[in-house]
């Protein structure tokens, strides 16, 4: 997906998201599917040591622990992120996926805010397909994500933006961000102020209205406005 030259014309959010995942070995290695239904990486869910709600539990460490990667938009008492970067290009994409025995849904109806679930598929239920709608005419598309060293990491935060620029004004947009939530997300408000001719910095600093104060991620907020205003930029660059 990285190196596809016609899935980088046709789709640039979804292709230059793919080529900062990871590193190349374990990009070869990997799948679209896989990408789309992998576990979360919280390091107490993932610690036999702890119990949390995603095993069951009645309670999140990750609250009064390592919080650096937590979600900083909470809608339930899990606050792992959501790990999947193609999950949320895809929906900026409004794809769809094929489930055997379902057809074809929405990307976003995969996920849910279930604390105990990373993915809706029950068991016996497999992701054949991706279908994707043809792009706009004139489309642009950008990826930017916040992470903590050069290359290879994990995002702090994420975001892809498609725009259709039609006289210097945006006519249409999509707005999507990760690893900020238990789900990647669609900001429709930053869309709308995009659209109504708010500016890049106006419509971006809307971003950070959904975040929750205080809480061990508390400073991604910040960080979501800007990696958000970013992407927007690349986006509308000439």
């Amino acid at each position: 997906m990285a190196r596809d030259e016609r899935l980088a014309a046709a789709y640039p959010s979804l292709a230059r998201t793919a080529a900062g995942l990871a590193t190349p070995q374990i990009r070869e290695a990997g799948t679209l599917g896989g990408n789309l239904l992998q576990r979360n990486r919280c390091p107490y869910f993932r610690s036999p040591a702890f119990t949390c709600h995603q095993k069951g539990g009645t309670s999140c460490p990750a609250r009064d622990g390592i919080g650096l990667h937590a979600t900083v938009i909470e809608s339930g008492p899990c606050i792992a992120p959501h790990p999947s970067s193609l999950a949320m290009a895809l929906l900026g994409y409004e794809a769809q996926v094929e489930v055997h025995g379902r057809g074809l849904v929405p990307v976003g109806e995969l996920y849910s805010d279930d604390p105990a679930r990373d993915h809706l598929l029950g068991p016996g239920e497999v992701l054949v397909a991706v279908e994707l709608p043809p792009p706009l005419p004139g489309e642009r598309g950008a990826y930017k994500r916040a992470i903590g060293r050069a290359e290879a990491e994990w995002p702090l935060a994420e975001a892809t933006a498609r725009v259709v620029v039609e006289d210097g004004a945006i006519v249409f947009a999509t707005v999507a961000v990760g690893g900020v939530a238990r789900t990647p997300l669609r900001l429709p408000e930053v869309e709308e102020a995009l659209v109504g001719g708010e500016s890049l910095e106006r419509a971006a600093d809307l971003a950070a209205r959904r975040c929750a104060p205080g809480g061990p991620a508390a400073y991604k907020a910040a960080l979501l406005t800007g990696t958000v205003l970013e992407v927007l930029e690349r986006c509308t660059a000439d």
